[in-house]
């Protein structure tokens, strides 16, 4: 409250007109430091103002907490075969550093898509007061590998990993579900338990913010669980994958390719993380 006086003009509180004694002691000191005296970053109302942002930031939801978010290939992947068939171990077995990715039957593709709801559901978490990392820095690049993706969660220690698709099945099959890890024997099965929890929670809030049918092709009630994906196997923080539906369906990729229709789904991802995390 005594920082919003300042703006109705409480001027003696905030650095305008001054009594005798404080003018007297300004003109005996040496030439310049009666302005620092009243530097903003150094006065009281300053200090009070500082104090309350760092408050209004630690009651955000997300406070404190760090989430990855990973935008499934990159739009310039095609231009490097080289790079993207290189094989990489993924604990279970070996496969390619990366793909191109899917699109859909007029060419939207997959790499855009995800790197646009990573964004929205990046803005919204930010929104929320967490601190978000993106696996890739534009939709122009190539890679990162698989295994990258996963140091990169692993390395700033995520409370939550996310790696955002969308599929490319047969044109009837439709809908959404989320892909979860299975215990391999490897770094991964300490967080198996808690990127369930994640999974089902994220799940649960995209059904809700989108009105998306679960997948009619795989999974059930929109989960699945997978041990073949380096992503997750590599994985030391909670981690999923979620296939946002099928870009080869006719409905599916109308509502992919209308951006209100992103903003829901950034915005539902969102929601689903916070909700793990609280």
């Amino acid at each position: 409250m005594a920082v919003a006086l300042c703006g109705l003009g409480a001027a003696t509180a905030c650095g305008g007109t001054q009594g005798a004694d404080a003018q007297g002691a300004a003109a005996e000191s040496p030439a310049g430091s009666r302005a620092d005296a009243h530097t903003p970053a150094t006065s009281p109302a300053a200090a009070e103002l500082e104090q309350a942002e760092r408050a209004e930031v630690a009651k955000k939801p997300l406070a404190g907490k760090v989430v990855v978010l990973d935008p499934g290939h990159n739009g310039a992947n095609y231009k490097h075969p080289k790079i993207i068939n290189r094989l990489v171990d993924v604990h279970t077995q070996k496969k390619a550093c990366d793909t191109t990715g899917t699109s859909t039957n007029d060419g939207y593709s997959e790499a855009a898509f995800n790197w646009d709801v990573a964004n929205r559901a990046a803005k919204a978490l930010r929104a929320a007061g967490a601190t978000v990392k993106l696996t890739r820095p534009s939709n122009d690049g190539v890679g990162p590998c698989i295994t990258e993706r996963a140091a990169i969660g692993n390395k700033v220690k995520a409370d939550a990993a996310v790696s955002i698709h969308a599929d490319g099945a047969g044109a009837s099959a439709h809908g959404f579900h989320v892909i979860m890890p299975k215990k391999i024997n490897g770094p991964v099965d300490p967080v198996v338990a808690d990127s369930r929890r994640l999974g089902i929670d994220i799940r649960d809030a995209i059904r809700a913010g989108t009105n998306l049918p679960y997948s009619t092709y795989i999974g059930r009630q929109g989960l699945d669980f997978r041990s073949d994906l380096g992503g997750l196997n590599l994985s030391t923080v909670p981690k999923v994958f979620v296939e946002c539906g099928n870009m080869r369906n006719p409905s599916d990729a109308a509502k992919f390719k209308d951006p209100k229709f992103r903003q829901r789904l950034g915005v539902a991802l969102a929601k689903g993380i916070e909700k793990y995390l609280g």
